[in-house]
C-alpha cells in the first residue's frame, strides 16, 4: 500500500490523524507518527511562543515528520512564520483558500496540505502550489467546510487534480480506508476514531458518549456552536443544547434559548457558555453533555479505547487484508 504520499511524507502507513482542536495534543500526534502514520497538530489561534512550544513538544516525543494545522479564517501569518522558522515538515491549511499562504509556505520549504470541500477548490489549491489535497466529506466531525459526501467527493477530486488526495470524513476503520483507496485516494484522514485513543485529551464524559453513540446520533449545524467561531458549519453529537434549541424553533443566534448561560469552566477557570465552540478537555467542569461534542458519522465504529499506535495499525492492517482478499470477493 506504499504510494506517492508515503514517499512525500516519509511514512509507512498512509493514515493521518485529523487536527482535532482540544483533542489532538503532542502525545497523540507523536504516537501516530511513531506508529508509521502522520500526525497533524492544531496550533492555530495561538501566540507565536505557544506555536513554537507546541512544535517542540511534538519533536520531544518523535523524530518523525508531522504537520501543523492553521485556520485561514483567523490571522495565521504569525503562526506560519514560526512553522517556517522551525522548519516543520508541513502545514495543513483549512477553512478557506488563500494562495498567498500556500505560496509563502512553499517558499519557506514546507510541504502544503490544503483542505477542500469540492473539486473546484481542489483545482484552485493545486494551481496555487499545494502538494496534497485533503478532501473532507460532509460526514466529518467538527467543523465541516463542504456539503458533499465522501463517497462522491473523493473520485470527483481525484479526477480533477494530479497531486495526492487524502480522504476525510466518516473513515474509522480499515473498511473505510480500503474504500477510500479504491476511490483513488492515496491516504485517509481519521478524526473521530482517535477520540477514543488513550492519548486524546478530551473529558471522559465526552469520550463515553462517543463510545456509546450510533451512526444516527450526530447532527450537522450551520451555526449552533458559533460563540468565538461564527459562520462555521459543524457536526457534533446530538445533546440537550441542540434538542432545546430545536424545540424552540431552531432560532438564529441572538434569539436562542439560554443563550450566554455559563455551563462550565475550562481547566484554567475560564467560563464556557452555551453555544460556544469548545472541546471539553480533561479537567473541564460543568455540564459536559451540553457542550460541543464534535463527532463524525463514523462514530458507530468507535467502540474501544486503545493506544493511538494500535488504532493506526488496526486500520492499516484491516485495509491491507481487504485489498489482498479483493479478488476472492469479486
Amino acid at each position: 500500500m506504499a504510494n506517492e504520499i508515503c514517499t512525500l511524507l516519509n511514512i509507512e502507513k498512509p493514515v493521518l490523524s485529523a487536527p482535532m482542536g482540544g483533542a489532538a495534543g503532542p502525545e497523540l500526534v507523536a504516537a501516530v507518527c511513531n506508529a508509521g502514520g502522520y500526525g497533524v497538530i492544531p496550533l492555530w489561534g495561538k501566540p507565536a511562543d505557544q506555536v513554537s512550544d507546541g512544535i517542540d513538544a511534538v519533536r520531544a516525543l518523535t523524530d518523525r515528520n508531522f504537520a501543523v494545522n492553521l485556520n485561514l479564517a483567523f490571522p495565521y501569518e504569525e503562526q506560519l512564520r514560526v512553522c517556517i522558522d522551525k522548519q516543520v515538515h508541513a502545514v495543513s491549511l483549512f477553512w478557506g483558500m488563500e494562495p498567498s499562504a500556500i505560496s509563502d509556505a512553499k517558499k519557506g520549504g514546507l510541504c502544503v496540505m490544503a483542505s477542500v470541500g469540492n473539486a473546484a477548490e481542489a483545482k484552485a489549491a493545486q494551481d496555487a502550489g499545494a502538494d496534497i489535497i485533503v478532501a473532507q466529506g460532509w460526514e466529518a466531525g467538527g467543523h465541516v467546510w463542504g456539503q458533499v459526501a465522501t463517497m462522491a467527493l473523493i473520485p470527483a477530486v481525484v479526477d480533477t487534480v494530479s497531486i495526492p488526495v487524502v480522504a476525510a470524513g466518516g473513515i474509522a476503520d480499515g473498511r473505510g480506508m480500503a474504500a477510500a483507496l479504491m476511490l483513488g485516494a492515496s491516504a485517509v484522514w481519521v478524526g473521530t476514531r482517535f477520540l477514543a485513543s488513550a492519548e486524546a485529551t478530551i473529558h471522559e464524559d465526552y469520550r463515553r458518549r462517543v463510545l456509546n453513540a450510533s451512526e444516527a446520533q450526530t447532527e450537522w449545524y450551520t451555526d449552533l456552536y458559533d460563540v468565538k467561531w461564527p459562520q462555521a458549519p459543524h457536526r457534533a453529537l446530538a445533546n440537550s443544547t441542540a434538542q432545546t434549541w430545536k424545540e424552540a424553533g431552531s432560532a438564529a443566534p441572538g434569539h436562542r434559548p439560554n443563550e450566554g448561560e455559563i455551563i462550565g469552566q475550562r481547566p484554567g477557570g475560564e467560563d464556557v457558555v452555551r453555544y460556544q465552540s469548545y472541546t471539553p478537555l480533561s479537567g473541564t467542569e460543568g455540564d459536559i453533555e451540553a457542550m460541543s461534542l464534535w463527532s463524525g458519522q463514523g462514530v458507530a465504529m468507535v467502540r474501544d479505547i486503545m493506544p493511538a499506535a494500535q488504532i493506526v495499525e488496526e486500520i492499516f492492517t484491516e485495509a491491507q487484508a481487504l485489498f489482498n482478499s479483493a479478488p476472492a470477493r469479486l
